[in-house]
């Protein structure tokens, strides 16, 4: 056998083994004092309670599905927060157009670039990518509410839904770009569909009108999201991927004996997204840990009140110490994670 595969063997039969953990320097103080107490109002304290069991239960699928895990949280995220700025547009657009008095700004159909196509003017229809039947201030009132929109959005899915490290100014700079071609092509796409609808009349029935306009909320909305779904990973990219992939070009370099020039560049770029990798890990694992730990003292918790039901049963009584002792030693665990992970967050901070 050889020495990697006894090492290896070595491994997994230590890993095998349970854990033995001090608890003696732990009182059942010390895990109260690591959950912030419930609310006294009934109806918050049930939803507090979802919440955190929900978390703990999040972070033990996490560990099991990493990849999966992370697919999930960037979508999951990604649609809510594209959700919650479409509410913030309807807000606007629901005050604002009264700041453009139609005196100023007559209601009238406008557009660009109003391109008359065909056949298909017979009822009134031109193409049109920017433009509005209501004039051009209501027009102006809603490209200002999608903009504020992506204001709200940039920094919520940067930090929140990507957890980026790089650059905010080129990144929002790409963002920026990005949502111009996005609504150029959601417009455009939109502005083909218009002329038909109203060349057949759509408009004027009372069904086919919902339908024109869930046709718009798709293209407009939901197709745009999904574009930007995969405009997010390349202005957001995953710092781990990006730390191994410069890893591995500075190691070709230096097989290839390049210059010291392009060695030294690579080197840096290299520790850069080494970096902004340890940074988000440390985060990441970090907040997690904390969310384990109220798990962990919550499961404690109600296996001692489960434990002080006077309905229970003598044999099913007895079997509660040891439940109780194994959950405190859980808690234990997962306190002692979370302050590691807490220094190791600490130290990546000052990086």
């Amino acid at each position: 056998m050889s020495e990697e595969v006894k090492e290896t063997a070595a491994v997994a039969e230590a890993a095998a083994e349970p854990v033995s953990v001090d608890t003696s320097m732990y009182t059942v103080e010390d895990l109260q004092k690591q959950v912030k107490p419930l609310s006294k109002n009934g109806f918050l304290r049930f939803f507090q309670k979802i919440g955190r069991w929900w978390l703990g239960s999040w972070y033990g699928f996490c560990d099991k599905h990493p990849k999966g895990s992370d697919l999930i949280y960037k979508i999951f995220f990604l649609v809510v927060f594209s959700q919650a700025v479409t509410i913030w547009q309807f807000i606007v657009m629901t005050f604002l157009p009264y700041a453009f008095p139609q005196s100023v700004f007559p209601k009238i159909t406008v557009g660009w670039p109003d391109i008359t196509l065909g056949s298909f003017t017979n009822n009134g229809a031109s193409y049109v990518i920017f433009g509005d039947n209501n004039g051009w201030g209501y027009f102006i009132a809603f490209e200002i509410a999608v903009f504020t929109a992506q204001c709200i959005n940039f920094p919520l899915q940067r930090n929140i839904t990507y957890r980026s490290h790089g650059n905010p100014w080129l990144q929002a700079m790409w963002y920026f770009i990005g949502w111009v071609l996005v609504s150029v092509f959601t417009n455009a796409v939109w502005g083909i569909c218009n002329v038909f609808f109203t060349h057949w009349g759509w408009y004027q029935s009372a069904g086919l009108d919902v339908v024109a306009g869930l046709i718009k909320t798709v293209l407009t909305g939901g197709v745009s999201m999904a574009i930007f779904f995969f405009i997010f990973l390349i202005i957001f990219p995953d710092n781990n991927k990006m730390a191994k992939s410069s890893k591995a070009k500075y190691e070709k370099l230096v097989a290839k004996n390049a210059s010291t020039e392009k060695i030294v560049k690579a080197e840096n770029n290299m520790k850069l997204w080494e970096d902004k990798a340890t940074k988000s890990n440390a985060e990441k694992e970090y907040f997690k840990a904390k969310s384990q730990v109220n798990a962990a003292v919550m499961k404690y918790n109600a296996i001692v009140k489960a434990s002080e039901n006077p309905k229970l049963k003598a044999e099913d009584k007895e079997l509660y110490p040891a439940k109780i002792e194994k959950a405190f030693e859980n808690a234990v665990i997962a306190i002692q994670a979370r302050e590691e992970k807490e220094v190791a967050y600490n130290a990546a901070r000052a990086l």
